[in-house]
């Protein structure tokens, strides 16, 4: 990290322990085991029970999609935690903030693994070999900055929140509805926590800020992209409507730039106002490939 990076997160702490205050006001604790319908459990094989059978499953193929890779990338907290203690620093609110949504963040898979394996709703050997690959591998986000990880997180921890909430939605189950609304509640404080540092970020070193942002949108990929079957996993939960371009754009980057008035600010340098011209074309490019897209449903509900 370099010396004007450091100098950076030491200015912005002090909004960053107003915004742990705050968010500690907010949140309220829960419980993942309330969440899961421990009466519909039973043993498998191993002790005495049956192993699992497609025919177990109440889940639809789109359902067992989202919810395979919602888990999963829940699963890679270890290298999240690495990430975010690595560019933010283990001290001060800062280390405060840290450990904090570490352990939050915890509850998710806690919960979605239990659910998933008590209802039977996928193969939980398939979704243990897939864990452990996936974990192993784990997540690098690369050299991105303290700026970049933060324009990064303000948007990933909103698509993660969509995400859930739509896959709850989607899956016809009431009870991995209301688990996943619950989950969403989480993934939505810490947008607002990230995006609101951020916006500090912003007031501080404005073309380094959009030049950030920039960088992120353009090259955003969730964290679970390199997991197995991931690609085609995206196409099935985006032709259900759970979260495909439109929601990305519509739902994740509009409201999130709109709250940092990206394109009302008059604070710009030349760097900076490069960063937003070329945002503003990317924004623009993105909109036309959703509209294509949908299109495309239209014309597949049309011959069916």
């Amino acid at each position: 990290m370099t010396d004007l990076q450091t100098a950076l997160l030491h200015e912005l702490e002090p909004v960053v322990e107003e915004n742990l205050e705050r968010h500690l006001s907010v949140v309220r604790p829960w419980l993942p085991h309330d969440y899961v319908p421990w009466s519909r459990g039973r043993d498998f094989a191993f002790l005495g029970g049956e192993d699992w059978a497609p025919e177990d499953s109440p889940l639809d193929p789109v359902a067992k999609a989202a919810l395979v890779v919602n888990l999963l990338t829940e699963d890679n907290l270890p290298s999240y935690h690495r990430e975010i203690a690595t560019r933010f620093g283990r001290d001060g609110a800062w280390g405060t903030w840290v450990g904090q949504w570490t352990a939050e963040e915890g509850r998710h898979s806690i919960a979605l693994r239990d659910y998933l394996v008590v209802t039977r709703g996928v193969d939980p050997t398939t979704l243990e070999h897939l864990r452990m690959e996936h974990t192993i591998a784990g997540y690098d986000s690369g050299d991105k900055t303290p700026l970049e990880a933060l324009a990064y997180v303000s948007f990933q921890e909103l698509a993660t929140r969509v995400s859930h909430r739509n896959t709850g939605r989607a899956s016809g189950c009431p009870v991995a509805d209301q688990l996943l609304s619950r989950v969403a509640i989480d993934e939505n404080l810490h947008m607002v926590f990230y995006r609101n540092v951020m916006a500090a970020a912003l007031e501080i070193a404005p073309d380094a800020a959009m030049s950030a942002i920039r960088d992120e949108v353009i090259g955003f990929a969730m964290p679970g992209a390199g997991m197995t079957d991931f690609r085609e996993n995206s196409i099935l939960i985006a032709k259900a409507g759970i979260y495909d371009l439109r929601i990305h754009h519509d739902d994740v980057l509009q409201p999130v730039l709109r709250f940092w008035r990206i394109f009302e600010r008059s604070d710009f340098g030349p760097e900076g106002e490069k960063a937003r011209t070329e945002l503003t074309q990317f924004l623009a490019a993105v909109d036309e490939r959703a509209k294509y897209y949908e299109e495309k449903a239209e014309a597949r509900k049309r011959v069916a």
